[in-house]
């Protein structure tokens, strides 16, 4: 059963009880878009823990509300470590975090182009959001900063990846994280930037449990479909994932959606990887 099969079996399943969408999100705590999202088959692999609540909140088995024959495709929560604190998965920023940031590509491009470093600056925020939504490609995000700055032509992300350079210290938590969590990137970014930097050693090159890239989402950070996103992608409940960002408002953000959450410094990146680690502290066996 695909993720449309799915969606219309619970579908089928709730209105077969009697309940609305928002009656069954308010009973069983799930987000009403969450819940829309794997009716309309938009969720590709929802987490098993939001399966068995629905299930519970209908008064059903797992095995009744899907078939026994849909339950071994659902992706496993894998046996890796957990917290002393109780985290089972560990979502990362990219910028920010595992790169420092690419203002020194704002003033390269100002210099190539003799352009004035604060249009540059202006136009790029101004179509930022859209390009990492989705909702603008980077040709045409291209295109906008290139008439901005009266040229024929910009390639933004050559200048993003020649200019950013990888945090270290970060690069080796995410690396030591890998070997005892699930480990994700849950970043904002424009499309196709995170191949890039994984193939350019940017950003490490692990097994990465989940990627939520926001150009893929259509949503960005603080929004909540992301955080919901992420969740169903994670395989478990809010409180077991940990978030380490740079930024402020996506750290309340996603404490309010009862995750944990850790603030990364990139002025003290060696302070902060020893936080993170000592935050992830488990028993040994």
């Amino acid at each position: 059963m695909d993720e449309v099969g799915l969606g219309k079996t619970l579908q089928a399943a709730r209105q077969k009880a009697g309940l609305t969408q928002q009656e069954l999100c308010h009973q069983a705590d799930l987000s009403y878009s969450t819940l829309a999202k794997i009716e309309r088959g938009a969720i590709k692999a929802p987490s098993i823990f939001t399966i068995q609540s629905i299930a519970d909140t209908l008064g059903m088995s797992l095995d009744q509300l899907l078939g026994r024959q849909l339950a071994p495709t659902l992706p496993p929560v894998l046996a890796k470590k957990v917290s002393k604190s109780g985290v089972r998965f560990v979502y990362f920023d990219v910028n920010g975090c595992l790169v420092r940031f690419f203002h020194r590509a704002f003033t390269r491009l100002a210099e190539e182009t003799h352009a004035q470093p604060d249009i540059i600056e202006s136009t790029f925020w101004h179509y930022n959001d859209a390009v990492c939504r989705g909702e603008l490609s980077l040709e045409q995000f291209n295109q906008h900063l290139a008439d901005a700055l009266h040229v024929e032509r910009v390639d933004w992300m050559k200048y993003y990846m020649e200019e950013v350079d990888p945090i270290e210290e970060m690069h080796e938590l995410l690396s030591w994280a890998t070997e005892h969590y699930h480990v994700g990137l849950l970043t904002n970014i424009m499309p196709g930037f995170i191949e890039e930097m994984i193939r350019r050693e940017l950003i490490p090159n692990v097994t990465y449990a989940a990627i939520v890239d926001s150009s893929q989402v259509g949503a960005i950070k603080p929004e909540e479909a992301m955080f919901d996103e992420a969740v169903n992608r994670s395989n478990c409940q809010p409180d077991e994932i940990l978030l380490v960002d740079d930024s402020r408002s996506n750290i309340m953000a996603a404490e309010k959606h009862g995750w944990r959450v850790l603030w990364f410094d990139d002025y003290r990146p060696h302070e902060s990887a020893e936080r993170i680690k000592a935050a992830l502290a488990f028993e040994e066996d």
